[in-house]
């Protein structure tokens, strides 16, 4: 199954036609590996001798060629030009080197079509190390003084910088920790004190909010809700949603008392 975003699969042919050609696997410091990439493709950017001696272990030294050590930044220290290279056989594993090959044009007839190309199996690897002379020396405490140069530093200004004066608070959490004072300090009073007045309340409507209940007692959230919840329902449907009403024992609304018909004395006086 695949997912509407996925990238479909195509199937590419390997070319092996290399599969048995032997590659090292070179390991460089990261400011050889900075100089060639600046390095243009029409520059060689260094040249390996391979010493062998016989009863002695194959020598690799790699030296860096001019044009490379010539890409330098302003005050950016000389990098050594000779470095050795160790060698390590590669026998419990199976690595290889491929290449992926995309055509540069669609016009053609017949477009081309993408090409893998195995370029080798990986014999041996080689760590690049400089040797220790002067210029590594140097190299190396420069690196260091810059990593431990701090992120920040002080600047000192020489003219008024206009930015906005920091506050110590926001105006909205003054208000809100001033209101919840002003809550805090309410006194409470007697239950049957507020009792009367929810009562009272509820003989001119049927349903309130919290607010304006609120309002009406002066008491404490907090505290008005434990009130409202012995003697009132909360409706959690329409059209009062979020509103209290009081339980059906508690309902004695006022009945309006009917008007009695005046007697029309002139109809009686024919009578």
């Amino acid at each position: 199954m695949t997912t509407p975003n996925a990238h479909p699969h195509i199937d590419r042919e390997l070319d092996l036609s290399n599969s048995g050609r032997g590659v090292w696997l070179v390991k460089v410091p990261k400011y050889i590996a900075n100089k060639w990439e600046k390095a243009p493709g029409n520059i060689d950017v260094g040249k390996l001798k391979i010493s062998r001696a016989p009863g002695q272990k194959t020598q690799v030294q790699l030296y860096l060629s001019e044009g490379v050590l010539c890409l330098k930044e302003p005050g950016e220290q000389n990098i050594p030009k000779v470095h050795r290279l160790d060698v390590y056989n590669v026998t419990h594993q199976s690595l290889g080197v491929f290449s992926h090959v995309v055509p540069a044009t669609t016009d053609a007839v017949v477009p081309e079509s993408e090409k893998l190309y195995m370029e080798g199996r990986i014999v041996q690897k080689l760590e690049c190390r400089p040797y220790a002379d002067n210029t590594y020396y140097k190299l190396k405490s420069e690196s260091i003084r810059k990593a431990s140069m701090p992120q920040r530093q002080v600047q000192q200004l020489d003219r008024i910088v206009q930015n906005f004066k920091p506050v110590s608070d926001h105006k909205h959490n003054i208000d809100f920790l001033e209101k919840k004072k002003a809550e805090g300090k309410k006194a409470r009073d007697d239950k049957d004190v507020v009792l009367n007045m929810l009562f009272a309340a509820f003989e001119k409507h049927q349903y309130y909010n919290i607010k304006d209940l609120q309002k009406i007692t002066k008491q404490p959230i907090v505290y008005l809700k434990d009130i409202l919840k012995e003697v009132c329902n909360y409706n959690l449907k329409n059209p009062h949603k979020n509103m209290w009403e009081l339980k059906p024992e508690y309902r004695h609304y006022k009945q309006e008392v009917p008007v009695e018909p005046k007697a029309d004395k002139n109809s009686s006086d024919s009578d």
